[in-house]
């Protein structure tokens, strides 16, 4: 609710892992290259630790998205599991086919050795990643081990990444597990960051959500928020994301001590705030109230005003109680303005219970083709179909709806229901409470809540590819010669001036809210064919 007041399009401190605001520090960096060299290890162990919040998972995640297309990606998120489900959980990720009534370790360890074996073959790898790893047993890292013993005579056919809080070093240095620990071929532990470090980050978050302006810390806050927060990721999100909030409250666009102070007060359940900060605590927490009563009553989020295009609801800083009650009223909005969506419910198609649907992938499929006007014959691969059309299929593991939101396109999610093998459905529309999917050609609501617990990040779409994109193997001129035509177009990157074509990139990223690293990617590329108009299919607008 702040973002406008200060100048943001959207809130720059969420806890969600999100790439896009990855920020990377030579630790950060060094994080991430340990894992892709273990890509290229041939096999065992590569370990990546560090304190809560420091921001292993989005490490992770950056590094999922830079895995080549070769590489099958098992992912589990929930290691507390005994070895037997760890196995089903790992052949469920490969999609390995397991033989019905699967019990027995050799039950699950023989379909998985068959089916890496077969992707060996096809000359592609695999990758098992293992998040929370700290929480692993020692019987079930026993059998991890073992799983790498699966190899050909040239290669080992598994690659574990584990990722952990400092507690899992100890773990691999017990007696029992030495063996396992000579196979670690790379780690690394990811530490805090700098004082330097975190007002880099502070500025680099803003900077991304959209801040143009000057930054709403002075050097006094982020001396503080670093001393607060001891340099971890997330405590600095928690922390700047309640000041924000203070200081828009308290209708102050410079952050002070004094709030910081107050806010880590309430984030972190420190000692009572300083002499200083007590003289503001009163108007921020009058403030605080205020805004807690516009948010109950207005029933909208940010992001979703955004979308609609409607004018952001503000509350001024000195609203007296009588305000804050008629904001809380929802006879007093609805006078004034059309009735909320949920008005008309009778419009509404029926919602859509996850756990009782009889999802079929060919379907799913087919929903996704019909919206790119791309024939989809029986029994035909359909990222094969898209390519003879010019498109690619691109695939995530470790996706978010925000990610969704941005590329702004009908995707297929790939669902986990308890009790059933992993479906595909079509998903065409999504705001801020529900996601719209197709089920029999028919649209369907499902409320993000349920979908949350069925979805775990992983999604495809396709996406239309620009000449020169495929052909790596020359100098890459037509690819340049297009983009160069493209960003040209763009006022963003134009604003950079002639220069370097990286440079341009670099700015088209930060305007579309992307991870500025100059890396011409496909996220990066459908974002530039849509800012082009390139023909491309959109999410169905909110109801």
């Amino acid at each position: 609710m702040y973002a406008p007041f200060f100048g943001l399009k959207q809130p720059p401190f969420s806890i969600a892992p999100d790439p896009h605001y990855l920020f990377m520090s030579e630790r950060h960096r060094e994080a991430l290259a340990h894992l892709l060299y273990g890509l290229d290890g041939g096999g065992g162990f590569v370990l990546l630790t560090g304190e809560i919040g420091a921001g292993k998972t989005t490490v992770c995640r950056c590094f999922l998205e830079q895995i080549p297309a070769n590489c099958n990606v098992a992912y589990i998120f929930n290691p507390k599991l005994t070895v037997t489900e760890l196995l089903q959980a790992i052949c469920d990720e490969f999609h390995a086919p397991v033989p019905p009534g699967a019990q027995t370790v050799k039950d699950y360890v023989d379909p998985l050795n068959a089916f890496l074996l077969a992707q060996h073959a096809a000359g592609r790898n695999n990758v098992l990643i293992i998040d929370e790893a700290q929480n692993l047993s020692a019987d079930v890292l026993e059998q991890l081990r073992l799983l790498t013993n699966l190899e050909t005579a040239e290669r080992k056919l598994l690659q574990v990444v584990l990722i952990g809080q400092p507690e899992l070093r100890g773990m691999l240095a017990r007696p029992e597990l030495e063996q396992l620990a000579q196979r670690v071929i790379a780690r690394f532990h990811l530490g805090a960051l700098s004082e330097d470090e975190t007002a880099q980050y502070i500025r680099h978050r803003l900077s991304v959500a959209g801040l143009s302006g000057a930054l709403p810390f002075d050097s006094k806050s982020l001396r503080l928020i670093h001393e607060l927060t001891r340099g971890v990721p997330r405590r600095i999100n928690l922390l700047c994301d309640r000041a924000l909030l203070g200081g828009y409250a308290s209708g102050q666009a410079q952050v002070t001590p004094a709030i910081v102070q107050q806010a880590a007060a309430e984030v972190f359940d420190t000692q009572a705030p300083t002499p200083a900060s007590r003289r503001a605590s009163a108007a921020v927490g009058v403030g605080l109230a205020v805004v807690a009563a516009a948010v109950a009553g207005a029933g909208l989020t940010w992001s979703l005003q955004q979308r609609a295009g409607g004018a952001p609801v503000t509350v001024a800083p000195a609203a007296s109680s009588a305000v804050a009650a008629s904001a809380a009223t929802p006879s007093a909005s609805a006078a004034s303005g059309p009735a909320p969506a949920a008005s008309s419910a009778a419009s509404t198609p029926e919602p859509l219970e996850l756990a009782d649907w009889a999802a079929r992938d060919g379907d799913a499929w087919a929903a996704l083709a019909q919206r790119w006007g791309l024939p989809l014959p029986e029994q035909a691969e359909p990222c094969a179909a898209a390519a003879q059309r010019g498109l690619q299929c691109y695939r995530s593991g470790s996706g978010s709806l925000s990610l969704i939101r941005l590329i702004d396109r009908p995707v297929l999610l790939t669902l986990h229901r308890p009790g059933q093998a992993p479906a595909l459905a079509a998903l065409v529309g999504l705001d801020a409470q529900q996601a719209t999917l197709l089920v029999d050609g028919e649209p369907r609501h499902v409320a993000l809540r349920e979908l949350a617990s069925a979805w775990r990040g992983e999604f495809t779409t396709f996406w239309r590819v620009p000449p020169g994109y495929l052909q790596r193997a020359d100098d890459g001129a037509p690819l340049r010669d297009w983009l160069a035509a493209q960003l040209a177009r763009a006022p963003a990157s134009a604003a950079s001036g002639p220069g370097e074509l990286t440079r341009q990139v670099q700015a088209f990223q930060a305007s579309q809210g992307l991870q500025p690293d100059g890396r011409v990617g496909p996220i990066t590329l459908m974002q530039i064919n849509r800012a082009a108009g390139v023909a491309e299919p959109q999410l169905d607008a909110a109801p």
